[in-house]
């Protein structure tokens, strides 16, 4: 009775939050879908010195430490007022460039992670997403409004203490940290991390630094320690240096299935300590946030006019007495792609370094880069966790069988655990690429998910976790879309679906179309689909019949605390 409740009351969707109008050259070239949550959603893009500049491991390239700290750089995503924002006159609210600055030289950082002639990569994407700009509003006020306008029902259990928290004050948010996967950036994940945001997260996108990334740029502080051995990129000099996307030597295709040296552990486990210390550098700028220092982030900060990789408007605007004391921040949740997964796992192993971390998302994790038990931490994991694959790394047995021994730790640990895949997605599916590129990732990657209901998806099974996870106070006024996705049955084990599994050729990169040329062919005649409740594919037609739609139809279960009724 009360898990139908609770989808009754999630199940009433309420207005999306006001977007940003689009450019001329959005509506002409690609661009975002604006978010669907309730709130309007803002981005602030900071970088902050460490407070110890330091390096990590011995491992170098031309001569200088290959993986060195000097800032901190991340985007955070968060729910805003948007009545209270007023562009200058005659001109559009200002948006944040969904192609990192300097959006040419980032196009090349690109070119060289996918070992590519730079030209090419460079002018395809200045003729498509060069000008495609983040649907938030830049440096808006942080909301002081709950997302239910309407008081809570008188049969809820936290009615009363919820009125009394609207009564006394304005809302406070719970926050979610996002680590990016290899040829991340803090940008390519906007859809997901806008989402939440929309949904009433403070969402902090990291843009890591230890390379992982296809190219960062670091300005260095004025104090900077590490600053005289490097050789900068301008004789002038200029106080910043890039950080391109790091190769193992040697052993350069060490993300592939089928490369037999395997992982390279020594530098994935070096970039995993150096990612969490970057993390804990952002939480400690969330704190000086939360208690009313805003004016030192804003004069600390390295993304202002003329530095590397800045917009001219910087933090310009911020109203930083509107973010003393709204953000939850003693039970945090870390989320994480790919290789960012394997970081996820880490953080929410290691509860004495991280005891603000009470749980973790994992998407797509690349299983065999996470640190085994002991490797790293002697620590166990005991933290909630929710894991959300792709069908192309189910099909990976390797990788599929680490995350079914993540998921078994969590569970010896005493902590709730779902591990579930949603069907026809690929690797991209949730990234800003599988929206803005979704005929690519259809023809190369066969792709059959339709690219936003993925998104949808991978947002909406997060609600439904955090939801059980988070304190009451934590999201109190928030009425979620709950789809009921983490009800859906387990698999029995060991009996994955082999419809799409491609060659071992192809294993992890795509998957396999039956009859693909009929169906691609037959779709040119066919109405595409109205209904956004289901997945499709890129041509509109549902994945299963709609009249056999059901909760979770469009997910595997693989591990669930839910247990089965006799």
């Amino acid at each position: 009775m009360e898990t139908e409740k609770s989808q009754d009351a999630g199940n009433r969707r309420q207005k999306p939050g006001r977007s940003p109008p689009r450019t001329f050259r959005e509506r002409l070239f690609h661009a975002l879908p604006d978010y669907v949550g309730p709130y309007s959603v803002g981005v602030m893009e900071i970088e902050m010195p460490v407070r110890e500049p330091r390096t990590f491991s011995r491992i170098k390239r031309n001569h200088m430490h290959a993986l060195r700290m000097d800032t901190v750089l991340f985007t955070i995503f968060y729910p805003c007022d948007a009545s209270s924002y007023v562009p200058d006159k005659g001109k559009m609210p200002s948006k944040a460039t969904w192609l990192p600055r300097p959006r040419a030289l980032t196009s090349k950082g690109y070119a060289k992670f996918f070992s590519v002639p730079h030209l090419p990569v460079t002018a395809y994407i200045a003729a498509t997403t060069m000008f495609t700009k983040l649907p938030a509003f830049r440096n808006a006020k942080l909301a002081g409004y709950y997302a239910d306008a309407s008081p809570p029902s008188s049969s809820s259990a936290h009615s009363q203490d919820t009125l009394t928290e609207r009564s006394e004050g304005k809302p406070r948010f719970p926050v979610i940290l996002f680590s990016h996967g290899l040829g991340g950036s803090r940008t390519c994940y906007s859809a997901v991390c806008g989402e939440l945001a929309s949904n009433g997260f403070i969402v902090v996108a990291m843009e890591h630094r230890d390379g992982s990334g296809a190219r960062s740029y670091v300005n260095i502080p004025p104090s900077g320690k590490l600053a005289s051995d490097l050789k900068l990129d301008d004789p002038n000099p200029k106080r910043y240096y890039k950080v391109d996307y790091i190769f193992p030597e040697d052993n350069a295709q060490d993300t592939s299935p089928h490369n037999a040296r395997g992982v390279d552990t020594e530098l994935r486990h070096a970039q995993i300590e150096m990612r969490m210390s970057e993390i804990e550098e952002a939480y400690h700028v969330l704190e000086l946030l939360n208690n009313g220092q805003g004016d030192r982030i804003h004069e600390n900060n390295l993304r202002k006019k003329g530095n590397a990789g800045s917009s001219s408007k910087g933090l310009e605007g911020v109203d930083w007495s509107a973010w003393k004391g709204r953000l939850f921040l003693g039970n945090i949740t870390a989320m994480g792609h790919s290789f960012g997964g394997a970081t996820t796992v880490e953080i929410v192993r290691q509860s004495d370094r991280f005891p603000y971390i009470s749980q973790g998302i994992l998407l797509d994790t690349w299983g065999q880069a996470t640190p085994k038990p002991g490797e790293i931490t002697h620590q166990s994991l005991q933290k909630p966790l929710l894991a959300i694959n792709s069908e192309a790394f189910m099909h990976w047995p390797e990788n599929f069988e680490r995350l079914s021994d993540i998921a078994r730790e969590a569970k010896d640990g005493g902590a709730f655990c779902w591990m579930m895949t949603i069907k026809g997605s690929t690797h991209l599916s949730q990234t800003d690429f599988a929206i803005l590129y979704p005929r690519w990732m259809s023809i190369f990657m066969k792709t059959v998910v339709n690219p936003r209901r993925a998104v949808y998806l991978t947002v909406n099974s997060s609600l439904e976790f955090l939801s059980r996870v988070l304190p009451p106070e934590s999201i109190a006024g928030n009425a979620w879309v709950n789809e009921g996705i983490l009800q859906t049955r387990a698999l029995i084990a060991d009996e994955l679906p082999l419809g799409h599994r491609p060659d071992n050729k192809w294993m992890a990169s795509r998957l396999r179309i039956p009859n693909e040329l009929w169906i691609r062919t037959t779709h040119w005649f066919q109405p595409r689909s109205k209904t956004s409740m289901v997945a499709t594919d890129v041509k509109g037609r549902p994945l299963i019949s709609l009249a056999n739609y059901a909760p979770g139809s469009e997910v595997w279960m693989h591990v669930s605390p839910i247990r089965e009724e006799p």
